[in-house]
């Protein structure tokens, strides 16, 4: 990593996102979304690439301070087209995921970072296991009010809104249909997911934020992470 770039960038996140104008660069590629263009600009994108890897490791320092992260993936720039109808080679915005350290600790966070205030956080189980998904569906089965609890806190509420995430237009095999918990039963994830403006990216406070908006998951994670640790008779499997 260019230690000048860090040195100049490390202060705020406006100093990386704004100023060096990341959200400039990913409007022009959405306007030039082919690779005649990328490739005459690859300089650029490598730049851009460097300063908001530096973005992301000072958010995953962030992170740190109230939990433990294993590792933290930048996303490619490059889209998988193969299945895909549309077939624009390049992504418009940049995103990481942070993984929390395992096997303790479950759960993950994810940024996505693009203009028109399109950025957003999210945090939770996104498309977990079979076996961790059906660790999880029994538990509600048996007792969901502990998470109900957790979710419908006014505090985590106001920041995180509602569970999102696909699930099962009915009841997954082995559940009855008719079970008072079957809204959480059929989900097939359980994410929560909150927007940005580009405005409140670019605000000076931005990472400080991110950290405070991904703290309030924390009771969610723990009592998720205690699920997929321990079997049904609260036995650990770790």
């Amino acid at each position: 990593m260019n230690l000048k770039i860090f040195d100049v960038l490390s202060s705020t996140t406006m100093n990386i996102i704004k100023s060096v104008k990341i959200f400039d660069y990913l409007e022009q590629l959405h306007a030039n979304n082919n690779r005649e263009w990328f490739n005459e600009h690859k300089k650029e994108f490598k730049k851009k690439e460097e300063q908001i890897k530096v973005f992301f490791q000072q958010l995953n320092g962030q992170i740190n301070q109230f939990d433990l992260i294993d590792s933290y993936k930048v996303f490619r720039i490059y889209r998988d087209v193969r299945f895909s109808k549309n077939k624009t080679p390049y992504k418009t915005h940049f995103a990481a995921s942070f993984h929390r350290q395992k096997p303790e600790l479950r759960g993950g966070y994810y940024v996505h970072l693009s203009p028109n205030n399109q950025s957003f956080l999210a945090a939770g189980f996104w498309q977990p296991n079979n076996i961790d998904l059906l660790r999880i569906r029994k538990e509600l089965e048996i007792d969901a009010t502990d998470f109900r609890n957790i979710i419908n806190e006014t505090t985590f509420k106001t920041i995180w809104g509602e569970l999102g995430g696909d699930e099962l237009k009915t009841a997954p095999r082995g559940f009855l249909k008719d079970h008072e918990n079957m809204d959480l039963i059929k989900k097939k994830m359980f994410v929560f997911k909150k927007q940005f403006t580009d405005q409140q990216v670019y605000n000076d406070n931005f990472t400080e934020k991110v950290g405070v908006t991904f703290k309030a998951i924390l009771p969610f994670f723990n009592y998720m992470s205690e699920i997929l640790t321990t079997d049904l008779n609260g036995e650990s499997l770790i």
